[in-house]
């Protein structure tokens, strides 16, 4: 089946402001960890801190997804259209977000909040791991409602016509719903890469990760099951996505910039599950109020 995208990229238009579903997206995987976040919290599976102080931990951990998601994708991607045009920073909106930067800048305001807490970092980073996921679906679905970094072409009778594809840019909508009707459109469908990436790194990273730290696991346990799963899923939907741009194939005629920040992922995960072999396993402790 081939589905012409149709999908306008503003959610909601008041006047002069504009709420886009990328956005809103985000704002979906932020509530989404908040409320996965306050159960484990209720369980006990951060012994010592309260809802407020994991509020505080989501708060320093939304500012990292979006400072370092966009330091990121400039440092990763786009260091030369930033370059041409600084201002270019401040447009979230139009998309440019980073995970591997994302990643870095979750660690960092982890790392701040562990101090402050007195606690073991890699225990606030098995507890944050299973509520990421759904925000990268969410994620990766907002990639796909604004027509944005989709796959090669499919050439197999079924994918998705993208009217931002270089090759459709002078067809008008008329145009292109006249020539999808008529079937002249079908050598233009191309792979949905996002939606495979939100089925992927969102939908089966989040039920084998909740289903894996139900119970109580070792230390890196969790967070190394994290890194490998994104690692190996990422690095395999880089195959039929396109490459960046501005980047293209860095190496061998297959290898893309995506592939090439998934490997050390990969590598972490599976020496943090190796380390996890030896380490403590913190007990959940059910906060007084919850235990009577």
């Amino acid at each position: 089946m081939i589905y012409l995208h149709q999908i306008d990229p503003i959610a909601l238009s008041l006047g002069p402001l504009k709420l886009h579903w990328y956005g809103l997206m985000y704002l979906l995987g932020f509530i989404a960890a908040w409320w996965l976040g306050q159960r484990r919290v209720r369980a006990g599976r951060l012994p010592g801190v309260d809802a407020n102080g994991f509020s505080d931990l989501l708060f320093y951990a939304m500012l990292g997804v979006v400072l370092g998601g966009r330091l990121g994708y400039i440092l990763f991607y786009g260091l030369e259209g930033f370059l041409a045009n600084p201002l270019s920073i401040f447009k979230v909106w139009e998309g440019g977000m980073s995970f591997h930067g994302g990643l870095l800048g979750v660690m960092i305001a982890a790392l701040w909040w562990s101090r402050r807490q007195r606690m073991h970092f890699f225990d606030t980073m098995d507890f944050v791991a299973p509520l990421v996921p759904l925000g990268l679906g969410f994620g990766r679905i907002g990639n796909f409602i604004g027509a944005e970094l989709w796959g090669k072409y499919t050439q197999a009778g079924w994918g998705v016509i993208f009217p931002t594809d270089p090759a459709l840019k002078d067809f008008s909508v008329a145009q292109l719903q006249a020539q999808y009707a008529a079937g002249a459109l079908d050598p233009f469908a191309r792979h949905p890469s996002q939606l495979y990436q939100a089925f992927l790194e969102g939908l089966v990273m989040f039920l084998a990760l909740w289903w894996f730290s139900r119970q109580p696991r070792p230390r890196y346990a969790v967070s190394g099951l994290f890194a490998l799963l994104y690692g190996v899923f990422r690095f395999l939907v880089e195959f039929v996505r396109v490459p960046d741009e501005q980047l293209k194939y860095l190496a061998f005629g297959w290898l893309t910039m995506g592939q090439l920040l998934s490997v050390p992922l990969i590598l972490l995960g599976v020496y943090l599950l190796w380390l996890s072999r030896r380490s403590p396993v913190l007990q959940p402790v059910v906060p007084a109020k919850e235990s009577a």
